[in-house]
């Protein structure tokens, strides 16, 4: 373990769980004082029990405007500053194909999925700005690159996510944020219930399954000072996915 994150406030949304737990575990290991901020209040004050004085848990529903502003006045309060934000919050929609879709969870998708990252961004942004500047990341999906059936508001949602982060990171350059997207794909979370391996097998040119801690390393590089001269990127976490399609795939329709 290093220290790249030494002295240094992290918020994670959705922390309590999957990708944003993989992610709070790893700040800390790297020397961060982290917030875990989620709806899930059980799991949430679990973690940050297990992890020590480094981790607080504070319950935020991130499509609140008013607990976004709490999240932050809070991280500043107990820790002292706030220079990374991983907005990572985010809920599924029921697989399914478009045609048959109720649409009934439409508001409350893109409540969470997209005006969660925007009001998080926006409200960290302003205490970076007077302090600083930081990194903030946020989590996409290849689904919100790559086009495809199905799912269609959780798509919309992640591809407005991929260019929100594009645009903010042009315009708080001058303040010395960062903003840089990543977009994990095909890794096995709550929020993934199904069977991966013949996904992984049809789709993802690297073969190997990948893990919530490849997200969170990803995370950890943005964060750090490594990724100093690196804004407005989206960064696939998918192992090739969005690059093209598998070897194994074409060898076997070269077969047919």
């Amino acid at each position: 373990m290093g220290q790249e994150l030494s002295g240094r406030v992290a918020i994670v949304t959705g922390g309590a769980t999957g990708l944003g737990r993989a992610t709070v575990e790893r700040f800390v290991e790297e020397g961060a004082q982290v917030v875990v901020a989620d709806v899930d209040v059980a799991r949430g004050e679990e973690l940050a029990n297990r992890l020590g004085a480094a981790a607080v848990f504070t319950r935020t529903d991130v499509a609140d405007a008013n607990e976004v502003q709490a999240l932050v006045d809070f991280a500043v309060a107990r820790f002292g500053g706030l220079h990374v934000l991983f907005n990572n919050a985010g809920i599924a929609e029921p697989i399914g194909g478009f045609l048959d879709a109720a649409l009934t969870d439409f508001q409350r998708m893109m409540a969470v999925n997209l005006f969660g990252v925007m009001v998080c961004s926006q409200r960290a942004a302003r205490h970076m700005a007077k302090h600083g500047g930081g990194s903030i990341i946020n989590n996409s999906s290849i689904g919100g690159i790559s086009a495809g059936g199905g799912v269609m508001t959780y798509r919309a949602a992640k591809a407005a996510v991929t260019h929100f982060s594009k645009c903010i990171a042009i315009e708080l350059a001058p303040h010395g944020i960062r903003v840089n997207c990543i977009a994990p794909g095909h890794i096995a979370t709550e929020m993934t219930p199904y069977d991966m391996s013949k996904v992984v097998r049809l789709t993802q040119p690297l073969q190997r399954q990948g893990l919530p801690r490849d997200v969170a390393n990803a995370a950890l590089y943005l964060a750090s000072d490594q990724s100093a001269q690196i804004t407005g990127v989206v960064l696939p976490v998918d192992g090739g996915t969005t690059a093209g399609t598998p070897v194994t795939l074409m060898r076997e329709i070269m077969k047919t």
